[in-house]
């Protein structure tokens, strides 16, 4: 039996792949990458209409590794109690691609790689991103993969801004949108967290200007304390106070002579920050978090996202989440209203949870019926693969 998963629903041992995308791909930016390497998985099989692909969108620190176990490891994808056999992205019915999208640290191009000009790695000379720069990159996966037309394009938090991105610029090529606790741009709020994350980043002295990889180190704590930052807003005060409290770890509030206190919520914190530290890149957090700064997606449209949305033509599900803080309901709401107002289909539910941001990645029984009843809809208008279930 693999670990922490009954073989009966699980994606079970996998291996990522890689591909080398040899088309020029013209950036946002006005810079244009020659060539870049893309890291994915699939799980399920292309029917043979080729008209059953779904495409995952991570968020922020996300990867390709959504679901099922790698060789050896006790944890599986991050996204594995939602997608597998019978799962609510049901890979029975569905061809599943999962990607590392540009500019991130797991195995595709981004601020690790070799830069070709210089024969050193990008650190942060690596040119800036939009999310119009992942949907490109996408885009030539997708041909790639010989596949015409997406089933649905779905991801959460940045993931969701792909999916929509996706809707304005090839509204041929999808026919579902499933956006998931995010926003049309983000509050100058989250801009703000965003920041002091990076400002973290950039104090730590072995940032070098960006150059710390041909300097032979790495703001670990720089990088452990933006994350800090970040994991903060993932979760809702009700969760942490039912979670953590005000426990001690180790110390007294009384006792002077002992140990100093620590807080259970210290070492959790303190935990995830050097954890996140010790695989992410640091140019990498500050490319992207600047990546989602920049989107608006009605920028172009006259700042109308009615204007932006009359391009769609896919149905929409917009998903969020009661706790959620950083990504609101009313974010998900704007996006619903606009929707609406240009006219297209839209299904929108509010998930109670106390599970803040992080809710779209964690199980929940109502979501998992919103989601998997919407794609078992989307599923019946399919051809399954062969040998699947119906």
């Amino acid at each position: 039996m693999l670990p922490n998963s009954p073989p009966d629903n699980s994606i079970g041992i996998l291996s990522a792949q890689s591909v080398r995308i040899e088309q020029p791909l013209t950036l946002a930016c006005g810079v244009v990458l020659p060539a870049h390497d893309l890291v994915y998985e699939t799980y399920g099989e292309l029917n043979d209409e080729r008209s059953n692909g779904v495409l995952l969108c991570h968020a922020l620190s996300g990867d390709h590794h959504a679901a099922g176990f790698y060789e050896g490891d006790d944890s599986p994808g991050w996204w594995n109690h939602y997608v597998g056999p019978g799962k609510p992205i049901d890979t029975n019915k569905f061809f599943v691609v999962s990607l590392n999208n540009i500019g991130s640290c797991f195995g595709s191009t981004g601020p690790t790689s070799i830069n070709p000009d210089s024969g050193e790695p990008w650190g942060s000379d690596f040119p800036s991103l939009r999310a119009r720069d992942w949907v490109e990159s996408q885009k030539l996966l997708m041909e790639h993969l010989d596949i015409p037309c997406w089933a649905a394009v779905i991801g959460g938090s940045l993931g969701g801004m792909q999916a929509m991105r996706w809707s304005l610029e090839y509204p041929d090529k999808l026919l579902n949108a499933v956006v998931i606790a995010s926003s049309m741009k983000l509050s100058a709020q989250n801009i703000a967290f965003n920041e002091i994350a990076r400002r973290a980043i950039k104090s730590d002295p072995n940032f070098c200007d960006g150059r710390y990889l041909q300097e032979g180190t790495a703001p670990l704590r720089g990088l452990a304390l933006a994350r800090m930052i970040g994991h903060v807003t993932y979760l809702s005060d009700e969760l942490m106070g039912q979670k953590f409290g005000r426990e001690l770890r180790i110390g007294d509030l009384i006792d002077r002579n002992t140990d100093p206190v620590e807080f259970q919520v210290e070492s959790y914190l303190n935990y995830q920050g050097d954890k996140f530290s010790g695989t992410f890149d640091a140019n990498s957090y500050i490319l992207i978090t600047k990546m989602l700064d920049y989107f608006d997606l009605s920028r172009e449209y006259n700042n109308d996202p009615v204007a932006a949305f009359g391009h769609a033509k896919c149905n929409f599900l917009v998903v969020s989440f009661s706790s959620d803080w950083r990504f609101a309901p009313e974010r998900s709401r704007e996006i619903t209203d606009a929707l609406l107002a240009a006219g297209k289909s839209v299904s929108y539910v509010e998930i109670e949870s106390d599970k803040g941001h992080d809710a779209f990645l964690l199980p929940n029984e109502r979501y998992e019926n919103a989601l998997g009843g919407y794609l078992k809809r989307v599923a019946s208008t399919l051809c399954v693969p062969t040998g699947a279930d119906k």
